[in-house]
């Protein structure tokens, strides 16, 4: 679970695209985006500038252990020091200061805003800031959270709809419905996780036969396309993650990645078919996507 090495080896196995074809691949992404064939996914990386929060598992392990002393083996390492507090100091402990460190308010990143103006109806977001769930989660649309075995031993994943007043249980996805997917949990009604080591094993043990994916995500992923935004595949479990979510949908994918990538990161947008636009996300491709989309 831990950070591949950068990758010095070999050229890269993603080719790199030309200008002409990134403006054709925007193209593409907006007409699949007004077609409603595109699934987004968002990493943690969506702030032009530093927000309150953490925004990478490196981050948030330091403030971990910065609030709780932990074994110096241990330093950096985000699921074991979340498994270490969970076995040492309780649970709830884990899970409150995971509310101390995410809920604290924030504008919405220039992606929420895009999808805000340009709703599509299924976005992924793995990770732990409740900013999705704030702001693209409105009446009577759902939420769909990745729950742990720690806490429900029957089920893998709860659904919430938002009312006018807060959330309430839903038993199930209406069709039509706009829905926003928490793999590894969510802030919002409460704070509900996969962080510690034993979350993980319980649902990696699981996720290749599709078990912990919700059917509604498995029904509406076929034949559609993901679009990656704020993310980076540098972890064999962000990698794995994706690779099931994404599993029996189209073969042609995107992602809006600039700086190096780990050989282990180009093997895997090779295999999953992801073309890589190598651009900065608010400054280079958001204002790019947004002029197509306002076109249609």
């Amino acid at each position: 679970m831990t950070p591949d090495s950068v990758f010095t080896g070999a050229p890269s196995t993603v080719p790199e695209l030309l200008e002409e074809e990134i403006s054709e691949k925007i193209d593409e992404i907006a007409d699949l985006w007004k077609r409603g064939d595109l699934i987004v996914y968002l990493g943690p990386e969506l702030y032009p500038e530093s927000p309150d929060f953490p925004t990478d598992p490196k981050g948030l392990a330091d403030l971990l252990s910065g609030r709780v002393a932990v074994p110096g083996r241990l330093v950096g390492r985000l699921h074991e020091i979340a498994q270490y507090i969970e076995s040492h100091k309780h649970r709830k402990t884990l899970l409150s200061l995971m509310g101390e460190i995410f809920r604290k308010k924030t504008a919405p990143s220039p992606v929420h805003r895009l999808l805000q103006m340009f709703p599509v109806g299924l976005v992924v977001d793995t990770w732990y800031a409740p900013g999705s769930s704030e702001f693209l989660v409105g009446p009577g649309d759902l939420q769909i959270s990745g729950v742990s075995r720690a806490e429900y031993r029957d089920r893998w994943f709860r659904i919430d709809r938002r009312t006018s007043s807060g959330w309430e249980p839903a038993a199930e996805v209406p069709a039509g419905a706009r829905v926003l997917y928490r793999p590894l949990g969510t802030m919002d009604p409460g704070v509900e996780v996969l962080v510690s080591d034993a979350d993980f094993v319980e649902v990696l043990t699981e996720i290749d036969i599709q078990t912990p994916i919700p059917p509604f995500v498995q029904k509406h992923r076929s034949g559609r396309h993901f679009l990656f935004l704020g993310c980076r595949f540098d972890s064999q479990t962000s990698r794995i993650f994706a690779r099931q979510i994404m599993k029996r949908s189209s073969t042609s994918h995107f992602v809006v990645r600039s700086g190096t990538l780990t050989g282990k990161e180009q093997i895997f947008y090779e295999r999953e078919g992801v073309a890589r636009l190598s651009l900065s996300l608010n400054e280079g491709f958001l204002p790019e996507l947004e002029k197509r989309l306002r076109l249609g």
